[in-house]
């Protein structure tokens, strides 16, 4: 009984365990991390907004519907390889670092999007333009597959745990500034060039910006340094293989993780860890559901299915992002202060119950009426950008998690986010029914509860296989003194129940 009681005492934290923060590096991290997706989410946001345009470009012989349709099937097919990018870039990661994997994915989506602006058209070259525009398409979602997830755990290990939904909220606002900025040049350049400019040469300029953002994310990326959670992962592993039994020891289960090999790491992942990849991926298809039906698919349902004027859908659009970008850390700091679960488990009642009331906003004529179903829209959307970024990070010890969390998020982002266009756009076209993007909304919502129902609360506690990470000499010194006092009290507890165990029995019938 004593061994017992004693393997279940909590031990006090000592100085070394608890990580203090640099402030310059964690906000050196963030920026970086940030342009990344940035440089990701301005590609999107260009071609959505571009996919009538494009349309025109390389699927001329087709319907305009059958053009939407072609152009979103593009779309989709870079994140059919999302999940083999996951599958190579995770693992990798694990293994070599964070840092290193960070700059190849940035360097690969800068050269795929730049490189989409030299396509001929298919007046030009016939079949072969759409077939390299997908040659591209599937360049970016492969480096695509390493990127969300590497930098969602870059800034999970470098944030202090008091403050992790905060800064990880940054990573989604340049989610957000990136597709914001996309989707406000080709609205600029419609309003000047009009649709047959645009179409004639108008539609590359977006995608040559794409070049000097990647250069700058590089340069950014290159000056980072390793997380502290992955150079005590690679300290672990060294202090094993020097002989140094007692470090070892201490750091067991980390240095066994850093010698597994990427077959093992993917065994662990799926026969260990496989209820936190399914929550994973609830999460995340609520998440991208969302995402990709209000950027990518909502601006083409507003003018080819509804018949509002481009420019007019397009400002709708670009408003809700701007709004979303403005209110987001606001969310990420709430969930420091109330949790995650609470953020999630409101903003999935409320898709379920605003869906259809705005989409039945944005079918309304004007400009007043869609604006507010747009912003309802927004406000959804928000709950869950702002979320993310420090909720699914906390699922997976340090050992595995940029290869767990590359894996489901990209496979439940390629099989539900990426194909929302497409899958909403055929049904509408096939249906006539202009209320499906509300039912697929909702659809994901009741997911998305169910997801948040098994999640654990991880607001302020530290990511699992790290210790705690905090932003002051001070705070560490706190840490450890309440954590000293706490151990002392369950070790006084073990104590009186070895002497007197009938009388702590007695003492805790009298306390219920």
């Amino acid at each position: 009984m004593l061994r017992s009681l004693l393997r279940r005492r909590k031990q006090s934290l000592s100085a070394s365990d608890v990580t203090v923060t640099d402030k310059a590096e964690v906000h050196r991290a963030v920026s970086a991390a940030a342009l990344g997706n940035m440089m990701e989410w301005f590609d999107f946001g260009v071609y959505a907004y571009l996919a009538t345009t494009l349309g025109k470009v390389f699927f001329p012989s087709s319907s305009p519907g059958a053009q939407v349709v072609s152009t979103f099937a593009t779309f989709a097919a870079a994140f059919l390889v999302r999940p083999l990018g996951g599958l190579v870039f995770g693992p990798l990661g694990d293994r070599i670092g964070r840092k290193r994997v960070l700059a190849v994915t940035m360097l690969l989506m800068a050269c795929s999007t730049f490189a989409v602006g030299f396509l001929p058209g298919y007046s030009a070259i016939g079949f072969a333009a759409p077939i390299l525009l997908l040659i591209c398409r599937l360049v970016q979602g492969f480096s695509t597959g390493g990127e969300y997830a590497g930098a969602t755990t870059y800034i999970a290990e470098y944030a202090p745990d008091k403050r992790r939904g905060f800064l990880g909220s940054w990573l989604d606002f340049g989610t957000f500034i990136g597709y914001a900025f996309g989707s406000g040049i080709v609205t600029l350049l419609t309003a000047v060039l009009g649709s047959k400019g645009m179409v004639d040469w108008g539609w590359r300029v977006p995608f040559f910006v794409a070049g000097p953002l990647g250069l700058v994310g590089l340069y950014m990326r290159l000056r980072l340094e390793e997380t502290p959670a992955f150079l005590r992962e690679q300290e672990a592993a060294e202090a094993e293989e020097g002989g140094a039994a007692e470090a070892a020891r201490a750091d067991d289960e980390l240095a066994a993780g850093a010698r597994q090999s990427g077959k093992g790491r993917l065994k662990e992942i799926f026969t260990r860890h496989w209820q936190a990849v399914l929550i994973c991926m609830g999460l995340v298809l609520l998440y991208n559901v969302t995402n990709y039906m209000v950027t990518s698919y909502l601006p083409t349902f507003m003018t080819e299915t509804l018949g509002q004027g481009e420019v007019t859908a397009q400002l709708l659009i670009l408003g809700t992002m701007i709004m979303v970008a403005l209110t987001i850390t606001v969310v990420g700091r709430s969930s420091d202060r109330w949790g995650r679960r609470p953020m999630f488990l409101a903003g999935s009642i409320a898709m379920v119950v605003l869906a259809a009331p705005a989409i039945l906003l944005i079918r309304q004529g004007g400009i007043l009426l869609p604006a507010f179903g747009c912003a309802i829209l927004g406000l959804l959307l928000v709950c869950f950008a702002g979320t993310s970024a420090s909720t699914l990070p906390a699922l997976f010890p340090t050992r595995i998690r940029y290869g767990a969390l590359s894996i489901s998020f990209n496979v439940s982002v390629s099989l539900f986010g990426g194909t929302t266009p497409l899958i909403a756009s055929a049904l509408v076209e096939k249906t006539n029914d202009k209320m499906v993007p509300a039912y697929y909304l909702m659809i994901a919502g009741l997911i998305g509860l169910i997801s948040t129902f098994f999640l654990h609360e991880t607001a302020g506690k530290p990511l699992r296989g790290s210790g705690p990470m905090v932003e002051s000499e001070e705070q560490a010194r706190s840490l450890v003194a309440r954590s000293r006092t706490e151990a002392g009290r369950q070790a006084r507890d073990v104590w009186l129940r070895v002497r007197h165990p009938g009388r702590h029995h007695a003492d805790d019938t009298d306390e219920m």
